[in-house]
């Protein structure tokens, strides 16, 4: 695809405010796209999901009558677009900027309907690894996971019951690209459990205090079964500030905690799920080497 010759520099315009507006969750429903921020969010997307990607905004030097784009390493996002069906769009950096604080220097305008993952559809491997989040109401630790799971290998991240929205700018910000490289799909809690069964997978809940009839199992000796460890899974983890309630902790196949060596008295959602899942992921694939 072409790259437009005119240079977009009327930050009041109604395009630069379409875009902007895609900021708000509103302005996503309401358009049925969304923005990636940022040169290595939006390197990997066009890398990856190039189908996802409808127009590319890139800032120019500030000398309209020769522009050049600012930076070789947003030069070569915009010549792998070309590979691609992406429209580039020159823009001043006044531009960018008012579209978002957090471009530097480009941005992407993708279609959310093309991120849809359907749970129907996806290709699992033959024993799946999946990352489940129960409630997680925080972008910044929602991207944190999506980028753990990916980082482990995992097959898909399933978003369960009321979760923050994926396509938030700061999740996808705080995934460092990992949304465009691995499939996450929402489902409620009841819907979750089922398609985990229909999967012949076991759901592992991550839990420090388990309940009164079952008490979690410590990590490491999980972790020496090398068999069990292999074996089709979905890891479940809780609610920031809550953690999983009593009644999904009674419908998971084990519970699993990570212990604690030192004073500290517990470790955040995005710290658990990176030790938790790549600790998994390390014994598994000791298991096939």
């Amino acid at each position: 695809m072409p790259i437009n010759a005119q240079i977009l520099d009327n930050p009041k315009s109604d395009r630069v405010r379409r875009i902007a507006d895609l900021a708000r969750a509103k302005g996503r429903e309401r358009s049925g796209r969304f923005l990636i921020e940022g040169p290595q969010a939006v390197r990997e997307a066009v890398t990856w999901r190039p189908d996802v990607v409808q127009d590319l905004y890139v800032e120019v030097s500030q000398a309209l009558e020769h522009p050049r784009i600012i930076s070789s390493t947003l030069q070569t996002i915009v010549d792998t677009s070309q590979d691609a069906t992406i429209y580039v769009h020159q823009c001043t950096g006044d531009v960018i900027r008012h579209i978002s604080k957090d471009a530097q220097g480009i941005l992407a305008v993708g279609n959310a309907r093309a991120m849809h993952a359907d749970s129907e559809d996806l290709e699992l491997s033959a024993k799946p690894q999946i990352a489940a989040f129960w409630q997680v109401r925080d972008p910044g630790n929602a991207g944190t996971v999506i980028r753990a799971a990916d980082a482990a290998g995992c097959d898909a991240v399933v978003l369960v019951d009321d979760c923050v929205d994926p396509l938030n700018p700061k999740v996808i910000r705080s995934t460092v690209g990992s949304l465009f490289h691995i499939p996450v799909l929402r489902m409620g809690t009841e819907a979750f459990f089922n398609w985990a069964k229909d999967h012949n997978m076991d759901v592992w809940a991550a839990d420090v205090y388990g309940t009164e009839q079952r008490k979690p199992e410590s990590l490491p000796q999980v972790l020496a079964n090398h068999a069990l460890v292999a074996e089709s899974k979905a890891v479940l983890f809780g609610n920031e500030a809550r953690g999983l309630e009593r009644e999904i902790l009674e419908q998971c196949d084990r519970i699993v905690s990570i212990p604690l060596y030192g004073k500290a008295e517990s470790l955040n959602l995005g710290t658990s799920a990176a030790v938790m899942l790549m600790s998994l992921a390390m014994s598994g694939h000791i298991e096939t080497m």
